[in-house]
């Protein structure tokens, strides 16, 4: 079983060699640029082109959608709803675009992305630059009618007076035509947003998008409603961000958003630039904090495992501590655009191998 699970690994490796050649030609120029030349690529339709549901045993359903597999793109590569069709052809089982704020802001001043090449890591402190709502929903709009789970994550601009008014409005314009909206509450890189974790403000917070979602659901329907978490939290925020998920009615945990820790193991140069770590030093934090969840609420809330996925090895670590589902970005840096689909056969593989004839099954395997 072993040498069969190695074989189609090394069958998947083999399938997108020109769009893993693009990658490591992208990784010779600054990472924003980079970054724009990739959706530019995937909305001119030069990206791979892999069935999401390949395999019936990935086949999953989380907080009510149902997922052609449980590996999706995380927010961030495509903040404004640009190229969401693109991922979805390229194999992901869901796409989560944003964040996006209610008015335009341009983000931090640059240089604000470093690659950690040697740790197969990023850090970036981009500020939730996008183009805002309007831009936004007029892409998401656009696709109406199309198939595919896409979801919204919704952040609040820097200078905002009221950011629960921010979460409020977003979440309201996106709501008609995405499957999900996120609530970023996570991000380390807008002063003070983190500060919307702790008890007070989060049930404030909670409390006005629980009374605004109503009239949502009665205009347009249900819709799954998740919150994304940092990875920097001890146990009583765990315990507090449980308690009050359940209290008002939130569908999921997104676990987690990028970390503020420096591993004593970096060893890029880059290890000293402010803002938030992802890539593979993040996988250990970030599963952490998920396992930390996980027992917190015993299965009572679907939980989405972020931070390091870059194998089906990952993946399924991620799914054993408690992820319905997981999410990846920083790793198609380095391993390109073709790793959806080596992730897939390898979990796909890696379930068989285990005895687990579905996700569901291994959900929560270690912490049961």
């Amino acid at each position: 079983m072993r040498r069969d699970i190695s074989a189609r690994i090394g069958e998947a490796h083999g399938v997108s060699t020109v769009h893993d050649l693009a990658t490591r030609a992208l990784r010779l120029i600054d990472p924003e640029a980079a970054h724009h030349l990739a959706l530019t690529g995937l909305r001119a339709g030069f990206g791979p082109r892999v069935r999401a549901d390949k395999y019936t045993r990935l086949r999953t359903t989380v907080a009510g959608l149902e997922l052609p597999n449980p590996v999706g793109m995380a927010a961030g590569f495509d903040k404004n709803c640009e190229a969401p069709d693109a991922l979805l052809a390229s194999g992901f089982g869901f796409v989560e675009c944003g964040t996006v704020t209610p008015r335009p802001q341009e983000g931090n001043p640059r240089p604000r992305v470093f690659r950690l090449s040697e740790d197969r890591a990023i850090i970036n402190r981009l500020g939730f630059n996008n183009k805002g709502l309007d831009c936004f929903v007029d892409c998401l709009s656009a696709r109406a009618g199309r198939s595919g789970v896409l979801g919204a994550n919704v952040g609040a601009n820097k200078d905002s007076e009221d950011r629960a008014s921010d979460y409020v409005r977003g979440m309201g314009r996106v709501w008609k035509c995405a499957a999900y909206v996120t609530a970023n509450i996570s991000s380390p890189n807008t002063p003070g947003l983190r500060g919307l974790q702790e008890r007070g403000a989060l049930e404030d917070l909670l409390g006005r998008l629980r009374e605004a979602r109503s009239p949502l659901e009665a205009a347009h329907g249900k819709r799954p409603l998740f919150l994304k978490v940092a990875p920097d939290l001890d146990d009583a925020a765990v315990r507090d961000i449980s308690e009050l998920a359940l209290t008002y009615g939130l569908d999921a945990l997104i676990v987690s958003n990028t970390t503020l820790q420096r591993p004593a193991h970096l060893t890029s140069d880059n290890r000293v630039e402010m803002g938030g770590l992802s890539g593979q030093a993040l996988f250990q934090i970030s599963t952490h904090t998920l396992r930390l969840f996980a027992q917190a609420l015993g299965g009572r809330l679907a939980l989405i495992g972020a931070g390091g996925v870059a194998s089906g090895l990952n993946a399924l670590a991620k799914i054993k501590a408690g992820a319905s589902a997981v999410q990846l970005y920083s790793a198609m840096v380095y391993e390109g655009q073709s790793l959806v689909a080596r992730i897939l056969d390898e979990l796909d593989g890696l379930l068989a191998a285990e005895g687990f004839d579905s996700v569901a099954e291994a959900v929560g395997a270690e912490v049961r």
